[in-house]
């Protein structure tokens, strides 16, 4: 059976179309507008957007789904089935679930539980709303990580990874105090527990790059690409280019920022800063990088939901067009990937798609299909 979405505000790559019509066979888009249709099923969004369904390349929220408070875990397969409809309902079509691997650190992050994680969402994936992605965050400190990640690799597990360092004077901690006060905040170490992780980083960083080296070679050989997080130079930016990385996540400074883009670096940014309008690090803000034309991917970061409302903001906030707006979380992340078969509405691409109602000045998916699929659906008062 054909689908047939009539009546839709339509959000194209170039335009917005009044009125417009999709149709959908085969969990494919097969036409826009077409002349004609014979024996579908038509289902009118009465004016509301339709949107691509959104892509995003970091999102670590499925770490509250597991430990929502520090020890008190979930068993991970209902954590994987609640973020998986949270995904669903806020129009998130392909999520990359950002799980750190960071050995002896803190809840989730560390090595063993996130194999776990990781070996559990595909696992889960057949029975999934959406399209589960693994985006593996690699603490380029931690030895013991790199063998399990390269196995992860040779069983198809893994579609992103990122590389870490948090060791404090760099990157997100520009300072020990820094590191002290997110530490102790976060998960009530004492000054003397920060220290002894502090001198353990700082020792175990002396053979990262070669360890670096090795992942980024065998990741690139499978086709999966790498970003690399919190760059705070220009400097750094050009390190990581050398070393194969396509990606810069959270570049600290405009000017890393922009050094980022003139290497040929994507550089991605959080929704949640722009939607809270600053940092909660200090770095720079999401908005300003967007009107300064480097930013080119928004992600989750630490709420899915965050991503939709973020996009909406851009036009009335820098004056872009909303389908520029809408590109930074579903065409540039798709692309970025090397995800071609989705992102944008056009024939020939998958129907992952969303229907979209403002309320309140916020914008609410109403429904969701992956591969014409309806997943999500949800009846808002009129």
């Amino acid at each position: 059976m054909k689908t047939y979405l009539t009546h839709a505000c339509l959000v194209t790559a170039n335009t917005v179309v009044d009125d417009a019509s999709v149709l959908i066979e085969d969990g494919h888009i097969v036409a826009i507008n077409p002349e004609s249709t014979k024996n579908v099923e038509s289902i009118s969004l009465n004016g509301q957007y339709l949107l691509p369904g959104l892509v995003d390349l970091h999102c670590d929220a499925i770490e509250k789904e597991i430990e929502p408070r520090p020890h008190a875990f979930f068993p991970t397969e209902f954590a994987i089935a609640q973020i998986d409809r949270q995904n669903a309902s806020v129009g998130i079509t392909t999520p990359f679930h950002a799980i750190s691997f960071a050995h002896e650190e803190f809840g989730v992050r560390n090595n063993e539980k996130a194999a776990q994680i990781v070996r559990s969402l595909h696992d889960y994936q057949p029975q999934a709303l959406v399209n589960n992605r693994v985006h593996c965050r690699y603490e380029i400190t931690d030895p013991t990580g790199l063998p399990i990640l390269l196995n992860l690799l040779q069983e198809d597990a893994i579609h992103l990874i990122s590389l870490m360092d948090h060791t404090p004077g760099q990157g997100q901690f520009k300072d020990m105090q820094a590191y002290h006060n997110y530490l102790s905040r976060t998960y009530n170490k004492s000054a003397a527990e920060v220290s002894a992780l502090a001198i353990k980083k700082i020792d175990q960083g002396a053979d990262a790059l070669e360890r670096v080296k090795t992942l980024i070679s065998q990741a690139l050989s499978l086709g999966v690409q790498i970003a690399s997080h919190d760059d705070d130079t220009p400097d750094r930016i050009a390190s990581m280019q050398a070393l194969g990385v396509h990606l810069s996540e959270f570049p600290i400074n405009l000017e890393t920022a922009q050094a980022a883009q003139k290497a040929g670096l994507q550089t991605i940014f959080g929704a949640p800063n722009l939607l809270r309008g600053q940092s909660q690090s200090g770095s720079i803000k999401a908005i300003d990088a967007i009107k300064h034309q480097v930013g080119d991917i928004l992600c989750g970061d630490y709420s899915p939901a965050s991503l939709l409302a973020a996009a909406f903001r851009i036009p009335e906030l820098v004056g872009w067009s909303l389908p520029d707006a809408i590109a930074l979380v579903t065409y540039n992340p798709a692309q970025a990937v090397n995800l071609s078969d989705r992102g944008e509405i056009t024939p020939g691409k998958r129907a992952d798609l969303i229907a979209v109602r403002c309320s309140h000045g916020f914008p609410q998916v109403t429904t969701t299909w992956v591969e014409g699929r309806i997943v999500y659906q949800c009846h808002y008062p009129i």
